[in-house]
């Protein structure tokens, strides 16, 4: 059995244009803030190492392309090299980032602020992450 869900990923800046929701496919729901980072994580991680570099010696990118990727903050040919991720690392990553503060969960209007928190399912929930944009040198 699967379970879709819907995720907007921003980050924190001036700019104030909003990102359409993604579908996400999940293999149950996530009753709670915690569940749910580390099935986005883990689903994060297969899509990743799924993708292989298909042997393509040369790509290229059309002018909507480089927008699209553009908006999502890197623009590349989607290949990749290297080592596969591993999953429990980055669900630890993803965790102590949420506990440090560096990205706030939203279910629909509702802040989501403890990991053990139940989420507040009702038709139509999308979840936004936002990331927010550390500055330095500001002082």
């Amino acid at each position: 059995m699967s379970y879709t869900i819907y995720v907007r990923m921003k980050k924190s800046t001036r700019e104030r244009r909003g990102t359409e929701p993604v579908p996400i496919v999940l293999t149950q729901r996530p009753e709670t803030l915690r569940e749910l980072l580390t099935a986005l994580v883990t689903q994060g991680v297969k899509d990743y190492n799924e993708r292989r570099d298909e042997g393509k010696l040369l790509g290229y990118l059309t002018a909507e392309q480089i927008e699209e990727k553009a908006g999502e903050g890197k623009v590349s040919f989607g290949f990749r090299n290297g080592s596969d991720a591993r999953t429990e690392p980055a669900v630890e990553n993803a965790l102590q980032c949420f506990a440090d503060g560096i990205y706030h969960v939203f279910a629909g209007e509702r802040e989501l602020t403890e990991l053990d928190e139940a989420i507040p399912w009702e038709d139509g929930l999308v979840f936004t992450l936002i990331r927010l944009v550390m500055l330095a040198g500001l002082l």
